[in-house]
């Protein structure tokens, strides 16, 4: 398969893969809930980059809530010397304190957006963002073309190249969509969790699809079996936020467990880790599709990165999956 993607309508190529920098900002939270993946090391987180950058990835995907701005400053501490080689994706829309690492609140006003996007630059340590996203999935749809303008303003003044907004929901996606530097939707879908509407959109308006939570938080690398229990500052466990699905209690969901290991086989096939059988199944799911797997260490950078070389499934092993998943392809 091609080593590049186009991200969406803009135009501009990226590795068909990018990196999710979530997990690297370190722990930061709502209140006692945890919304980051636990301790990290920045020093291997740097060294993750770099190796990725070896690799050949060339788009990372952070947001300037991971880790109350940390993550957003480690990225631009790994890049330094490599801007001109990468592209920056970034999100807005969450009100946050550094010092205490506490979200509280979103603001998607316009002058919000202007101040959060100049923070984020700062933090960046760069002149423009390639991609900067809305933050907020439920935002009212029908507010949403203000926030739009902003970030046509935005283009406008050069401090951003493209933007796009992270939700779930294809009739918000539409109304960004509408705005001509408009490129992006990110949202959440793997093998085990289709997103066939949000994909359905992308297509029809030439939007990347920018896959969030392609391994289903850890799920689907082989890591987690029934009894392993999470961290207290791990979003995935026991006090963690009530969207979480595919944990419960700290632990891997029954229900989505069983479902991972039916379709284990397929994605293990050819020599695939069962990660890389979970990324090659959304390259074959769509043109469009752009995963965006987490990481904290340099070995996980590499299994994702081996993904590569295997290239996507086979519509015939999509299709199987489908079977054995029960659900009726919409494509």
């Amino acid at each position: 398969m091609s080593v590049t993607r186009k991200l969406g309508r803009s135009g501009i190529q990226v590795s068909a893969m990018g990196l999710g920098c979530w997990a690297i900002g370190g722990p930061f939270w709502g209140g006692d809930v945890p919304l980051g993946w636990g301790n990290v090391d920045d020093n291997e987180s740097i060294a993750a980059i770099h190796r990725a950058l070896d690799l050949g990835i060339t788009f990372f995907d952070t947001a300037d809530v991971y880790g109350a701005g940390h993550s957003e400053r480690v990225l631009a501490k790994a890049l330094a010397g490599q801007r001109q080689n990468v592209v920056i994706a970034t999100k807005f829309g969450n009100v946050f304190d550094e010092k205490s690492r506490q979200v509280t609140g979103a603001d998607a006003s316009a002058e919000y957006i202007r101040q959060a996007c100049e923070a984020s630059l700062r933090r960046l340590n760069t002149d423009v963002i390639d991609l900067y996203q809305f933050h907020v999935n439920d935002y009212p749809a029908e507010e949403a073309a203000v926030v739009r303008d902003a970030l046509e303003a935005l283009v406008t003044a050069g401090k951003i190249r493209a933007y796009g907004w992270s939700t779930d929901f294809p009739e918000r996606a539409r109304v960004f969509a509408a705005g001509p530097n408009c490129t992006a939707a990110q949202f959440q879908m793997n093998v085990l969790d289709d997103a066939a509407a949000m994909v359905a959109v992308c297509e029809e308006l030439d939007l990347a699809g920018i896959n969030r939570g392609p391994l289903a938080m850890g799920l689907l690398t082989g890591k987690y079996q029934p009894g392993t229990k999470l961290a207290a500052n791990d979003v995935r466990s026991e006090k963690g936020p009530d969207w979480m699905q595919y944990f419960t209690d700290g632990r891997p969901n029954p229900e989505w467990f069983k479902k991972r290991e039916a379709v284990k086989e397929i994605l293990t096939s050819g020599g695939r880790t069962l990660t890389q059988g979970a990324l090659a199944w959304l390259w074959g799911r769509s043109e469009n599709t752009l995963p965006i797997p987490g990481f904290r260490t340099v070995a996980q950078v590499e299994e994702n990165c081996g993904a590569l070389q295997f290239g996507p499934l086979t519509p015939n092993q999509l299709a199987e999956i489908d079977q054995i998943l029960e659900r009726t392809p919409e494509r």
